[in-house]
């Protein structure tokens, strides 16, 4: 697939656990020519865990993608107006983030974006990662889904004897759901 045609706004939320299959699906995307503007939001530029230093992450996705990135509510307001990006990928999609989506709340740079993204009729996808997607968070999936505009990473359970409620996206399958957005399909089967 060649990207180079495509500007996509990447939107990482604190799904900290899946930030390193996150970083390879940005390498991956810039490595078929993608230029990607990189949208952070505030758990992701400031939240230190196990998994990592968040300064780290943060400049490691902007070294990869060429970008400062956004980084603020105010910075990405104007994507709506200037009418920039032609995809924009929110991965991972925290359960928190896809509730908020869901019921319009706009309080972080990555919800600006998508919000203002979406108001030009372009394609938002989502790489779902939750602890909670076959519970509190099922219903939300549901009616994303059933949106205008929104699209699906293909997503299964990750730990079924641990976390039976818990699923994350196959990343692997992000430039292919970019790729059918873009034809305004979702790709299937969504669950695997």
């Amino acid at each position: 697939m060649d990207f180079s045609n495509y500007h996509i706004g990447y939107g990482i939320t604190g799904s900290f656990c899946t930030f390193a299959e996150s970083r390879k699906a940005v390498v991956r995307l810039k490595g078929m020519g993608a230029q990607i503007t990189p949208i952070f939001s505030y758990q992701t530029q400031n939240t230190d865990t196990r998994f990592g230093s968040a300064k780290e992450f943060v400049e490691g996705i902007c070294e990869i993608t060429e970008s400062e990135g956004i980084r603020t509510i105010t910075e990405a307001e104007p994507i709506g107006p200037n009418n920039y990006l032609d995809v924009m990928v929110i991965a991972p999609c925290t359960g928190n983030t896809a509730a908020k989506l869901c019921n319009g709340i706009v309080d972080t740079p990555v919800l600006m974006a998508a919000k203002a993204h979406m108001r030009n009729g372009k394609p938002l996808v989502l790489a779902i990662s939750t602890n909670d997607a076959l519970g509190m968070n099922f219903k939300t999936i549901g009616q994303l889904m059933n949106m205008k505009n929104i699209y699906l990473v293909p997503f299964g359970q990750d730990n079924p004897k641990s976390k039976p409620n818990s699923m994350i996206a196959k990343l692997e399958f992000l430039p292919d759901t970019i790729e059918m957005a873009m034809h305004g399909k979702q790709i299937q089967p969504v669950i695997r």
